[in-house]
């Protein structure tokens, strides 16, 4: 994986989770061939273990095939929240949980 394709190495994304495609806006272009263009994905692989799954993929330059980045994605249902988490040089990291039930517990009573 390489740091110089990017302007920031895993910037923090906050809740922001993307399970395919990339962050474009950090790509600064291909260190090996200086070429600036969308950069391609290597089939995604899925596991799946204990009620977590992981997808992940490689960035890859659509000109020289130079690695980019490592992208990966885990989503897991816990304790009645889903959990998402993102972790790539490219796209950066972030994470976030939703509740299951209609009505988040942590947030206060609705007001009307």
């Amino acid at each position: 994986m390489c740091g110089d394709c990017t302007k920031a190495v895993a910037p923090d994304r906050g809740t922001t989770c993307l399970e395919g495609g990339c962050y474009f806006l950090n790509y600064k272009g291909c260190a090996k061939c200086h070429k600036l263009d969308t950069p391609k994905a290597t089939e995604a692989t899925t596991t799946s273990n204990d009620g977590e799954e992981e997808i992940t993929f490689t960035h890859l330059c659509k000109h020289c095939d130079h690695e980019i980045a490592k992208h990966t994605y885990t989503f897991k249902v816990e304790e009645g929240f889903q959990e998402y988490m993102m972790l790539c040089k490219l796209c950066g990291r972030g994470n976030d949980t939703v509740s299951v039930l209609p009505n988040d517990p942590r947030r206060g009573a609705p007001l009307f």
